[in-house]
């Protein structure tokens, strides 16, 4: 046993770059002991969950589910909205029930056996399914999975910030990234062997493995030892909202983080329409799709560790300079579609600027987690993390319906130019916050 902790800290401190595992800041000597194990722990309830997230994507899977088992086509609309915005709008309230539990842990539990038993509602419908009654049950099952992401994602930043210490925390989000990274690399790779769409079984068999992917992110969620925490900040849903408005108004760089996170909402809106623009000139077979997803893949496995050891020197900066980089994307991505010559009528161009866009929305994604993590004290972490994210759910259904009726007006490559300036706004609001590592 003594070997195996042996190896277990030395694999630690390779892959953190920390040449003694017991240094540790904000977190106790008793969780500083457990760290890395509890590293690992969180590793790989990471791999499941990403391994599940790409296996039900709303973007991907989803879609082609509905086409199988031919539901109306307006209902495909609707799945992003509701993965998005179902997992975050509840959070502020869930905060409140959160902070009355000296063990946290059992909460995202509760959520990934939730996903996991929703991944398996969604593999027998693909099945099982048809017409609008299967597609209104896809939705309806869509809803429950998005309301247990919620769950677990608030669960897991306030479980991470009791067992990781600070400047380690964006480190273990990066190498998690990496290997999602690796499972959407592997995951273009089987679907570009579909010569079509793929059939019900197929969907099946996908969204069982998502259903075992989530069973082991609840499984090692449950495997982490957490030490029990204060509870005296617990208080009912609507007292943890107006607590959460209070802080908001008093804490002004909570405000400015806030403002920078809206705005960095560019990046995520701005990578469907580089695809579509791809498949618009490149054609829409599913072969160029697996295109995009395995370069997508690459640049996950690249851009996330890079991203995480950034963060933890400065969070603020990576938000900074992954906004710069979203920006430059998108204003490429539009030159190129007006751009002559036939060389811009394949999908290649897009599917490089895709993977670019991929890396600097790792980063917005490495540096907003870490930031807020990290600003937030031990006590407010999961009320800062919860009221950040009903904001933001707020503004994906407010901005995501604009910004598609903006598309259809002015067009994929125009909208980009728009996305590019929030994108701008975003680095500029990012480089004026406060330094929260140091």
């Amino acid at each position: 046993m003594g070997d195996a902790n042996a190896s277990q800290s030395r694999l630690y401190e390779w892959l953190t770059g920390d040449e003694d595992s017991r240094m540790c800041r904000d977190i106790s000597e008793a969780a500083c002991r457990e760290q890395p194990g509890n590293f690992f722990r969180h590793l790989l309830a990471s791999l499941g969950n990403k391994l599940a997230d790409e296996l039900s994507s709303a973007r991907l899977v989803l879609p082609w589910l509905l086409g199988a088992i031919g539901a109306p086509v307006w209902m495909v609309g609707l799945l992003v909205p509701i993965r998005e915005a179902g997992a975050l709008l509840p959070q502020v309230l869930i905060a409140g029930v959160a902070r009355r539990l000296p063990q946290r842990k059992w909460i995202w539990v509760i959520g990934g056996l939730i996903q996991a038993f929703s991944a398996a509602l969604l593999a027998a419908l693909a099945l099982l399914g048809h017409g609008g009654l299967g597609g209104a049950l896809v939705l309806a099952v869509l809803v429950a999975l998005s309301l247990a992401r919620g769950l677990s994602s608030i669960a897991t930043k306030d479980v991470l910030g009791k067992t990781i210490a600070k400047q380690r925390r964006g480190n273990l989000m990066g190498w998690s990234g990496s290997a999602a990274g690796a499972v959407t690399l592997a995951a273009g790779a089987v679907l570009m062997l579909f010569n079509d769409r793929p059939g019900q079984l197929a969907l099946a068999v996908l969204l069982a493995i998502a259903a075992l992917g989530w069973l082991v992110n609840a499984a090692c969620a449950a495997a982490i030892r957490e030490e029990p925490g204060a509870t005296e900040g617990g208080e009912s849903a609507w007292q943890s909202l107006g607590e959460g408005i209070a802080r908001l108004r008093r804490d002004r760089a909570f405000q400015r983080f806030n403002l920078a996170r809206a705005l960095l909402l560019s990046s995520a809106l701005a990578l469907p329409y580089i695809a579509l623009l791809g498949q618009n000139q490149g054609g829409a077979q599913l072969g160029g799709l697996g295109v995009l997803i395995l370069v997508s893949g690459v640049a996950g496995m690249i851009a996330s560790p890079v991203w995480g050891k950034r963060a933890d020197a400065s969070s603020r900066r990576v938000m900074r300079d992954a906004g710069l980089a979203a920006a430059v994307c998108c204003l490429a991505a539009a030159a190129v579609a007006w751009a002559p010559g036939a060389w811009s009528a394949t999908i290649w161009p897009y599917a490089l600027l895709y993977g670019a866009l991929v890396i600097a929305h790792a980063g917005v994604r490495l540096g907003r987690k870490t930031y807020v993590v990290d600003l937030a004290g031990a006590e407010d972490r999961a009320l800062y993390v919860a009221l950040s994210n009903t904001l933001t759910g707020v503004l994906m259904l407010l901005v995501g319906g604009l910004i598609g009726a903006l598309a259809q007006w002015i067009g994929s490559a125009a909208l980009l130019l728009v996305l590019a300036g929030c994108a701008l706004a975003a680095a500029f609001c990012a480089h004026g916050l406060p330094e929260v590592e140091s």
